[in-house]
């Protein structure tokens, strides 16, 4: 199934739109998460770093694996930048990164105020270097779209402040699809589990030449005094002499 970018943190509290203040002439957003502090960031969607950039705000540049449905209805394939993280030293070109895996964190590199994640979202593949000036002088992504054209949001997303943005929802169906084929995946992992467990018990259970392991040998009659932990198992031979 093709894949809906998803709004990339799971507590949405925007605090500067596109086209206001130092995003001016841009689709840019300030992403600051459920407080003050650090908060992860999420992939929108399956994608390849295509470019890192450390010597501003620790820029990266995600683009789509494969083409991606936008919320507007446009079939493309999307790249996103993300900026501000403090640290992207687990980051390379080339790294492929799943939907909704925490890869990139909220930070102060570069000229911020306050811990945020800036976000720019482009149709298409990456071009060129990435970003270009812009009328104003500052460095916006190629092709960008509105944020609210780009990203979905689903049943995970917490919405604390919008800024007025209309984000268009994931069908049900979609999210109860997907929830299912988790759980059917969990449940059969559990039952896989649960099989192992037994075989392994029984195998425990009736200890063989193969399964014996010598861990004492008594060299006098005496008591001992053994410490074990929960789940050790001890089996003892008897030697008649």
């Amino acid at each position: 199934m093709m894949e809906k970018p998803i709004y990339p943190s799971p507590y949405m509290r925007i605090t500067q739109q596109h086209n206001v203040g130092t995003h001016i002439d841009s689709f840019a957003i300030d992403e600051a998460g459920m407080d003050g502090g650090i908060d992860y960031i999420l992939a929108p969607f399956t994608g390849i770093i295509k470019k890192i950039y450390t010597k501003d705000a620790n820029e990266v540049w995600l683009e789509s694996l494969d083409k991606v449905e936008y919320p507007d209805g446009t079939i493309d394939y999307m790249t996103v930048m993300f900026a501000h993280a403090n640290d992207v030293s687990n980051l390379f070109i080339g790294k492929k990164i799943n939907q909704k895996a925490k890869f990139y964190f909220e930070g102060t590199k570069g000229n911020a105020t306050g811990n945020h994640c800036h976000i720019e979202c482009g149709q298409g593949k990456f071009t060129g270097t990435g970003w270009h000036a812009n009328s104003k002088g500052y460095w916006v992504i190629n092709n960008g779209k509105n944020p609210s054209d780009c990203f979905w949001i689903d049943d995970s997303i917490k919405i604390l402040d919008s800024k007025g943005y209309t984000f268009k929802s994931v069908p049900k169906e979609n999210q109860n699809s997907n929830n299912n084929g988790s759980d059917g995946q969990k449940e059969n992992d559990n039952n896989n589990q649960k099989n192992n467990d037994n075989n392994t018990n029984d195998k425990e259970n009736t200890p063989t030449d193969e399964s014996k392991k010598l861990i004492f040998t008594c060299e006098k009659n005496d008591i001992y005094a053994i410490n074990l932990e929960v789940g050790d198992k001890i089996f003892l031979e008897r030697n008649n002499m």
